[in-house]
């Protein structure tokens, strides 16, 4: 995302608690709730801890996976909320954050104001890859598709390529690939949102 926005011209950070992959040195590495107040014009937030928050780990919330327990589970929740929270509320005009579809009891510690989210697929963005992942807006529009391609049927070797996110393997860096954008995407971003952020700031 970074990268696509910088190819535009913007003057754009990453930020993360891990050191940028690409070594880039427009990465700041904190907690974002520290650098919130810094006078940013945009915000994207695209891969806040969402395990709690999303649909498909509700089941944990009474029934703990080997070794947790359910205080450990919710007191998660409440964190992954609190992030959350914090990063929609920040003094930013323009926000969006990325999570999974969220859960009732997710939502239930949510700011009242938050909107229902904009779901988007890589595939509308000519990525063949199935992910519905949910853009929450604030003072941006949402993401008109780039290129949608066909799906292709269920049940079909490819139907199964194009599900490779869902289907990733357990492993120490599963999580690292199921968070990741796609091209396709952050260049919609940047095109969209970055392009609206100037007109708004100079039109």
């Amino acid at each position: 995302m970074r990268r696509a926005f910088a190819a535009r011209g913007h003057d754009v950070w990453s930020c993360d608690l891990l050191p940028a992959e690409d070594g880039s040195n427009r990465h700041i590495r904190c907690d974002i709730r520290d650098i919130l107040h810094d006078g940013w014009d945009m915000m994207a937030v695209m891969h806040p801890p969402c395990t709690r928050l999303c649909n498909s780990g509700v089941r944990w919330l009474t029934t703990p996976p080997p070794g947790r327990s359910l205080s450990d589970m919710w007191a998660e929740l409440d964190a992954g909320a609190a992030l959350f929270s914090a990063c929609w509320q920040a003094p930013i005009p323009r926000v969006v954050i990325e999570n999974p579809v969220m859960h009732k009891h997710a939502r239930a510690r949510l700011p009242a104001d938050l909107p229902r989210p904009q779901i988007v697929q890589p595939w509308w963005f000519g990525e063949p890859y199935f992910k519905a992942t949910g853009f929450y807006l604030r003072g941006l529009p949402p993401l008109t598709p780039t290129h949608r391609l066909t799906p292709p049927q269920p049940g079909t070797a490819a139907h199964k390529a194009w599900s490779a996110v869902h289907r990733a393997s357990p492993g120490p860096d599963r999580w690292k690939f199921r968070s990741r954008t796609f091209q396709g995407v952050a260049e919609a971003c940047a095109d969209q949102w970055g392009g609206h952020a100037m007109g708004a700031r100079y039109g």
